[in-house]
């Protein structure tokens, strides 16, 4: 069984691992002695903790930093970049085998070398952690704890025995993976993200249960690098806040690639026989099960509440939602803020980054900056990758908001096509009779990259007429936003001017 809390016991031995832990976890290391008071004492030292910290020292004040574990939290050492690094390989090697699609000629005996792909994945991770090392966090001013901090009070709290005292407290301490009760589960074992990248060999039978983001990445990724996968999902579709026809093409992208799925399935039962678990599932129904060599357990995650004596300091919290904010992102008790996946709905990294900067302006310069007022994108990274930003259609609808919709299918697109990347669309949802965009969904091979272009507009106030004039090199798969705005640009002239026009020319 899997620990619940990321720890330097639970990676792998090697160059990549123990370059990360000298920057993270640091095993020689004296924590500082502290100061009579801190302006900002941060409990966590993931993103939000880590961006807050280097926001408060840059503007003056004195901070203090307590991780228990290891600094940069789930992005960093189990989640994003991790991941993003085992999909890059997987793609490639879905490339290598549909190397016709593009004129090439396939491969002979493709052979994925597993190890190795997580070895580069280590790599990569330990580079990206020098940004946020203990040294780098301590060069820069910030007062470095390592050990288990708690409220002893309103104002102070301790870590190793040591008392810190605080004119203002951030709790960052993120969240952890949920674990479904499932008889069975326990005994048989299971990866969980905090896990599962410390794997040196590929399970040649994978069950992942979770149809989220992360279910449906690792599946993938699991697949395309060797494992028979099988996705077991609680609901209908994938990604069930997303638009239907945005996940319907996802279900068929990842029955492609060769994946089982199981929509609309519960997992009712793991047993083990001999070396090999079966995993129990019934929909509408009826029975079926499932071998497996490991279990991806990718159903939700867990706030981290507990262990810090969150009542000393009079801050209420749930187990299941967290710790309750304002859109200050202040708790119950005013000096102290809370960011990031411990509190907020959507936990994703560029959230906490934006949280993260609501906090400092918040806490320690009386700034009303709220929550509420963001523009956040998000993007799951599957091929073809789901992006999203703002309202979606049914959200617009139960606010009594009219809406139009416009549709670019990605193989109208002239890059796309060039690319072998048609599948897909770009869709902007836009307020009745006006311009104002209100949200948009992107299903592309680079969606991630596209939606940035529309929220930048959404954040600005730009709306599709000026975004028609936006100019982009020719050709690219964002030209897929130009022909929406476009589209929107012609359909709605104004009859004065296109008779105005008529007349001009006709002169």
């Amino acid at each position: 069984m899997p620990i619940e809390m990321l720890s330097p016991s639970v990676l792998a031995e090697d160059v990549g691992n123990r370059s990360l832990l000298n920057n993270v976890h640091p095993e020689v290391w004296t924590n500082p002695r502290p100061a009579d008071k801190y302006n900002l004492v941060i409990l966590g030292g993931g993103y939000a903790g880590i961006l807050t910290a280097r926001e408060a020292v840059r503007a003056g004040a004195k901070v203090a930093l307590i991780e228990r574990n290891l600094l940069g939290g789930v992005c960093l050492n189990a989640g994003c970049i991790c991941s993003k690094a085992m999909i890059r390989t997987s793609r490639l090697y879905a490339e290598m085998r549909n190397a016709g699609r593009y004129g090439a000629q396939r491969p002979d005996n493709i052979h994925v070398d597993f190890a190795e792909v997580m070895e580069r994945m280590r790599r990569v991770r330990s580079r990206v952690s020098r940004r946020t090392s203990a040294r780098e966090l301590k060069a820069s001013g910030v007062d470095v704890f390592f050990g288990e901090g708690r409220f002893t009070g309103p104002e102070a709290m301790t870590v190793n025995g040591e008392t810190l005292r605080f004119k203002r407290a951030l709790v960052a301490t993120g969240a952890r993976p949920a674990i479904p009760s499932i008889p069975g589960l326990e005994e048989a074992g299971y990866l969980t993200n905090e896990t599962v990248f410390e794997l040196n060999e590929c399970p040649r039978n994978l069950v992942v249960i979770g149809g989220g983001p992360l279910g449906c990445e690792l599946a993938q990724a699991f697949c395309r690098l060797g494992s028979h996968v099988s996705l077991v999902q609680d609901e209908p579709l994938f990604l069930g806040q997303e638009e239907r026809d945005a996940a319907q093409i996802l279900s068929e992208s990842l029955a492609r690639d060769g994946i089982d799925i199981h929509l609309n399935t519960q997992t009712v039962g793991v047993r083990t026989e001999g070396p090999r678990k079966l995993v129990d599932l019934i929909s509408d129904g009826n029975k079926a099960t499932v071998v497996a060599d490991a279990i991806l357990l990718a159903a939700g995650r867990a706030p981290n509440v507990q262990g810090m004596n969150l009542e000393a300091a009079d801050v209420n919290y749930s187990d299941e939602s967290g710790i309750r904010i304002n859109d200050f992102l202040q708790t119950s008790n005013p000096r102290i803020y809370a960011a990031g996946d411990v509190c907020l709905e959507h936990k994703f990294a560029h959230i906490e980054g934006a949280s993260a900067h609501i906090v400092t302006k918040n806490a320690l310069f009386f700034g009303r900056l709220r929550l509420s007022t963001l523009t956040i994108p998000w993007c799951t990274y599957t091929d073809p990758e789901i992006a999203h930003v703002g309202m979606y259609v049914r959200e617009a609808r139960e606010k009594d908001i009219a809406v139009k919709t416009l549709t670019v299918p990605m193989h109208d697109v002239d890059r796309a096509m060039a690319d072998a990347e048609e599948e897909g669309f770009v869709k902007i949802h836009i307020k009745e009779g006006t311009d104002r965009i209100l949200g948009a969904t992107v299903v592309a091979r680079h969606a991630g990259e596209l939606i940035g272009v529309i929220s930048l507009a959404m954040s600005a106030g730009v709306g599709l007429r000026k975004l028609a004039h936006v100019s982009y090199p020719y050709p690219t798969q964002a030209a897929a936003i130009k022909m929406a705005c476009n589209a929107y640009r012609d359909r709605h002239q104004s009859k004065f001017r296109a008779w105005w026009v008529q007349k001009w020319l006709a002169l």
